[in-house]
């Protein structure tokens, strides 16, 4: 009995030494993510003032005006896939490169290659792009070919130019660590038992390099959902995302309630787009390799 006692004593203190330990981060996490959040949700539910702003409501009339920004949602919820898979094709090859078929002596050098376009502001980058897909940059060089005229600024495709550069980097990290960290002798056995180099691929260093793969995927999909310089700089008002409709709502309009039902939508898409990622890695994660 007295054993158990002192059992009970010793695990109630280790609570309590968690609790102490835990308090700060809990603290600073209820007052920087939970608190905002309860006062976007107190928000939502109200009506915009007559002078715009907040005015104290209990409304659901903000939620079921949504599909008025229904253009600012499909863009974001059709370009931030179609983005986010352009990077990873893009991301893959250029990742297994530096990892399998580069030698140690200039992997770091193209690594640093790689990190040198974030050394530079995202927004003078973006201004870049505005020139280069502007009527004197590509457009004029392809009239001059011949191609006759061509116009790439404030379209859809000049919006997923710009996210594929941006966030290429983003991509490529991940994959290249989860690369990086696969046993060579895995492909020479499978290379021993007959395997094609198609079938290695598909079987080891596919399966071993997904939770790479769908950790990119997760931290470009994220980021571009609430994007909102690349629209607005190569998009020129054209190609609207959730995140220029909200600063629209908030800033222009100044209907705040409006913004944070916009806002709240798109919090639960992420909160979705989060567990399909822990269901992924979760499954993935620990997958075993087959070479039959």
């Amino acid at each position: 009995m007295a054993k158990a006692a002192t059992s009970d004593d010793s695990a109630k203190r280790r609570r309590r030494w968690t609790a102490l330990l835990l308090a700060p981060a809990g603290l600073w996490f209820l007052a920087l993510l939970v608190m905002p959040l309860a006062v976007v949700v107190v928000f939502s539910l109200g009506e915009r003032a007559p002078a715009g702003g907040y005015a104290p409501a209990l409304s659901l009339a903000n939620y079921l005006n949504l599909p008025a920004r229904w253009t600012a949602f499909r863009n974001t919820l059709v370009l931030a896939p179609i983005g986010t898979l352009v990077c990873l094709l893009a991301a893959y090859p250029l990742a297994y490169f530096l990892a399998v078929r580069t030698s140690p002596r200039y992997r770091l050098l193209l690594l640093i290659l790689v990190i040198v376009p974030f050394w530079t502001s995202f927004l003078i980058r973006t201004y870049a792009w505005m020139f280069i897909l502007g009527g004197r940059g590509l457009p004029a060089l392809f009239e001059w070919i011949g191609f006759g005229e061509i116009r790439l600024i404030n379209t859809p495709l000049s919006v997923l130019i710009g996210i594929v550069y941006g966030y290429l980097p983003l991509m490529v990290f991940p994959i290249f660590v989860s690369l990086e960290r696969l046993d060579k002798r895995l492909l020479e056995a499978a290379a021993d038992l007959g395997s094609t180099p198609w079938r290695s691929f598909r079987q080891v260093t596919l399966p071993l390099s997904a939770p790479g793969v769908i950790t990119g995927c997760m931290l470009v999909f994220i980021l571009l959902m609430g994007e909102y310089l690349i629209p607005q700089l190569l998009g020129g008002g054209k190609v609207f995302f959730i995140g220029n409709a909200l600063v629209d709502l908030f800033l222009q309009s100044r209907n705040w309630p409006y913004g944070s039902a916009v806002a709240m939508s798109l919090v639960i898409l992420m909160l979705a787009t989060v567990t399909l990622y822990l269901r992924l890695t979760r499954r993935y994660g620990g997958r075993d390799v087959s070479l039959l």
